[in-house]
């Protein structure tokens, strides 16, 4: 039984669609290496407009057990990300590079940089269309 049998994106954001395909992949134990390669615990604060208040916040735990994805405020994290919903669809798809996100103000980060530096699109599976299929329900798209 996978969470993808009740998912249903209340805020409409690309971002909540991502975070559901992450914790999927990590409830399926595809992730299970990431917390002894990663050891750290991830806050993600998403926005709709610049400098706005978090519409959504997740934390991602590559610390502990097979790793995990809550939609909740990150207490006590490694490192916090700040940005735009849509512009963490680009850096998960690839098409924004993360150091140019932070460069550009893009992508606001508080906390361990070094912790930071670990968390790489790479770990988790692209929110392509075939990723998209094997992990949200039938006729869900970002």
């Amino acid at each position: 039984l996978t969470s993808t049998m009740g998912f249903e994106n209340k805020s409409g954001l690309v971002s909540e669609s991502i975070f559901e395909i992450m914790k999927i992949f990590l409830e399926r134990g595809e992730g299970k290496d990431l917390p002894a390669k990663v050891g750290a615990v991830f806050g993600f604060d998403i926005t709709t407009k610049k400098n706005g208040k978090p519409v959504l916040q997740f934390t991602i735990d590559l610390k502990n057990g097979q790793g995990s994805v809550s939609q909740k405020k990150a207490e006590g994290a490694d490192a916090v990300f700040t940005m735009l919903d849509a512009d963490f669809e680009k850096v998960c798809r690839g098409t924004l590079n993360p150091q140019v996100a932070f460069m550009q103000g893009k992508m606001k980060i508080k906390g361990n940089m070094a912790a930071a530096t670990k968390f790489t699109p790479e770990l988790f599976p692209a929110p392509t269309e075939e990723n998209i299929k094997k992990s949200l329900p039938a006729g869900a798209k970002l």
